[in-house]
């Protein structure tokens, strides 16, 4: 999505709604995925809406958001790159490292376009898709080495339900985001074969203790990782039954066919793969 600067004016409207690029074009009768997940009595609120081509998207913006999954990111970038304005904010949704190359989507962002690493945000938090489409209080984390940059898109996001904290780890951010996706599918195993709290407790903070000790070796901050894009995300996604990756886990657990529909609907964000 590509807004212009100062709170959100400029930005490109349809039917009320902020557009901007998506990475494949859909009819209008085709549903997106995590649509039906959502209740009836918010889904139209949060129904998205048609988008127009990245060129007239990219116009102009000041800020881009990124949310196309994962393993999919570079080649939309690839496409993209040619229409980014020079000097916009490219933020990343997606939590994930890439196949093969190992690397974080910051990291990916920067390599295909060529900008600026600071010209380069994260997102990430304890962000259950339904309940921020209900208006539910929640947290995120704005993570970008530029302090300008990310307070600009701290201000853009902030309402009464929806708090963004900033900070300058992108790395911690980011890791923290992508590797509880591993914990929570063990978590849902665990919830699968009849385990109880005990067990999901010690996978949790013992997952924790993990997620610290490989986010501090790539060069991650402690603190990051104790807060809400480490600590807040992990339990969320470890035990809400609105966690793709925890469904997903309990649904091995319980040794229940998983056809394509269901990895779809429980790895949408990684397209297919946990990280």
């Amino acid at each position: 999505m590509g807004h212009r600067a100062g709170q959100g004016a400029g930005r490109r409207r349809w039917r009320g709604h902020p557009v901007g690029p998506t990475s494949r074009r859909r009819r209008a009768d085709q549903q997106h995925p995590i649509q039906p997940r959502l209740s009836a009595r918010h889904v139209a609120a949060a129904r998205y809406p048609r988008h127009p081509e990245a060129e007239e998207a990219l116009s102009g913006a000041a800020t881009v958001l990124l949310g196309v999954p994962a393993q999919m990111l570079r080649a939309n970038l690839e496409r993209w790159a040619g229409l980014l304005p020079e000097d916009a904010t490219l933020v990343s949704l997606a939590k994930g490292i890439e196949l093969g190359t190992l690397m974080r989507m910051s990291q990916v962002i920067t390599s295909v376009t060529g900008v600026d690493p600071a010209h380069v945000a994260v997102i990430s938090g304890p962000n259950l898709a339904s309940e921020i489409a209900e208006c539910q209080p929640a947290a995120t984390v704005v993570a970008c080495s530029d302090s300008g940059r990310a307070v600009a898109l701290q201000r853009a996001l902030n309402s009464g339900y929806f708090r963004p904290y900033t900070n300058s780890d992108v790395i911690g951010t980011e890791i923290g985001g992508a590797c509880k996706n591993v914990i929570a599918l063990a978590c849902g195993m665990a919830v699968g074969v009849g385990l109880g709290e005990n067990t999901a407790a010690a996978i949790i903070t013992r997952g924790l203790a993990e997620i610290m000790r490989l986010g501090i070796a790539l060069g991650a901050k402690g603190a990051t990782l104790a807060g809400l894009a480490g600590v807040g995300d992990l339990v969320a996604t470890c035990t809400s039954p609105h966690s793709r990756n925890r469904s997903f886990g309990e649904r091995l657990g319980r040794a229940r066919p998983c056809n394509r529909r269901c990895s779809t609907a429980t790895a949408t964000s990684s397209r297919g793969h946990v990280v």
